[in-house]
């Protein structure tokens, strides 16, 4: 059973604690039945068909287009996330990926993009992706060679690749980052949004990982989009994707910290049941030490993923160095602790179809996507030094 007793931290209002109470109540009941581990085409397209039918995807769409609440609540977000990690990975990415997927036009689209997109997304009608990566510019965004040409006065040619990209293949529509040379480097980018079936966009090849879901590389190739589709204004690229992520990179620590929580309670009820040597596992001291471990471990990552979605939600700005040091942390942290969950298993931790083995696999990519771990802490020093430098100057 999940420990809920971290709701009642100050972090958090009586419509957050009965937002994760339903959700929890609903994900315990319905997720489950909707996944099948052999085809994740169809599983992910049954979970935002039944989150939208639950109204869950409302978190992440603004509420003058379906959606829950006047802006984005990024510890509703974090909740959500966490709940469904604990429950599948697959859930959890789901949900993330139509928030991450819409989040671009929510914080910069025109009243046409939001009125035409966000809707069907809050309704679990269309599945949404976020098409930034390539094969030479992930962490190095400012690298990035695809391109968005001018063809004739209201359109642009979008030529290049996109790889890593999360619900590749199923998505309705892409969010896509391109080259479009207003000035070099990070400041020459734009953002558009290209349905799936525009002429020029193809799926080049699926990409298997270890913990599945859908994910392909994308082809542009004289991929012809109209002006009118692109998110906020020309060169706006480099900074309508960093403030996307922003919003959401806490809610890849919250992710974390679902499948951590369940890796520690799995672990107790194993430690609670198996005998060895006449007593429950439990009663060992090693064991006592790692279960304290992984709980501490737990809480440590929900107070810096919550104090980072809290700060954005009392309307900083950015939450750059908050949200980074949430994200490196709560996956980081989630790692070892699954480690150790697997470790009381023994060879049972690591059998295929027991619950602690998925979350071993699950955890990994974590730690990579939306900034690895190595970037999050050249993100975090080069903010402290900023800081320094201003405070220097007084």
């Amino acid at each position: 059973m999940v420990d809920t007793s971290f709701l009642s931290w100050p972090f958090f209002e009586a419509r957050h604690r009965q937002f994760a109470d339903g959700l929890r109540d609903w994900a315990s009941h319905e997720v489950r039945p909707l996944i099948d581990h052999h085809d994740m085409d169809a599983s992910c397209r049954n979970l935002v068909r039944r989150l939208g039918e639950g109204e869950w995807l409302k978190a992440v769409v603004p509420q003058a287009y379906g959606g829950l609440l006047p802006t984005f609540d990024v510890r509703t977000l974090c909740l959500a996330r966490e709940t469904l990690a604990y429950q599948d990975g697959l859930a959890d990415f789901a949900f993330a990926m139509q928030g991450l997927g819409t989040g671009p036009i929510t914080l910069f689209g025109s009243e046409a993009l939001k009125d035409r997109y966000l809707p069907p997304v809050a309704r679990g009608e269309a599945i949404a992706a976020f098409a930034l990566s390539e094969p030479e510019a992930g962490s190095d965004v400012a690298a990035m060679s695809t391109t968005a040409m001018p063809d004739g006065s209201d359109h642009v040619r979008l030529d290049g690749v996109k790889t890593w990209i999360s619900n590749g293949g199923i998505a309705d529509h892409y969010v896509v980052f391109a080259r479009s040379g207003e000035a070099p480097g990070a400041k020459g980018l734009s953002a558009y949004v290209v349905d799936a079936q525009t002429p020029g966009l193809t799926i080049e090849n699926r990409i298997d990982v270890i913990a599945p879901h859908p994910l392909a590389t994308l082809r542009f190739e004289g991929c012809r989009v109209p002006l009118s589709q692109r998110v906020g204004g020309p060169g706006d690229g480099f900074r309508v994707a960093m403030a996307t992520l922003d919003v959401f990179r806490s809610t890849v620590g919250a992710a974390a910290l679902g499948l951590a929580r369940r890796a520690l309670d799995e672990a107790l009820q194993h430690a609670s049941s198996r005998k060895l040597f006449g007593a429950p596992l439990g009663e060992l001291q090693l064991t006592q030490a790692s279960l304290a471990d992984m709980a501490t471990g737990v809480d440590t990552a929900a107070l810096l993923v919550y104090r980072a979605a809290w700060t954005k939600d009392q309307g900083a700005e950015r939450v750059t160095r908050e949200a980074a040091m949430a994200k490196m942390h709560a996956t980081e942290e989630a790692q070892r602790v699954i480690d150790r969950a697997v470790q009381i298993f023994g060879g049972l931790g690591v059998t295929k179809g027991v619950k602690v083995e998925e979350l071993y696999r699950e955890i990994r990519a974590l730690r990579i996507y939306e900034g690895a771990t190595e970037v999050q802490k050249v993100v975090i020093a080069r903010e402290l030094l900023k800081l320094h430098a201003q405070q220097s100057k007084h």
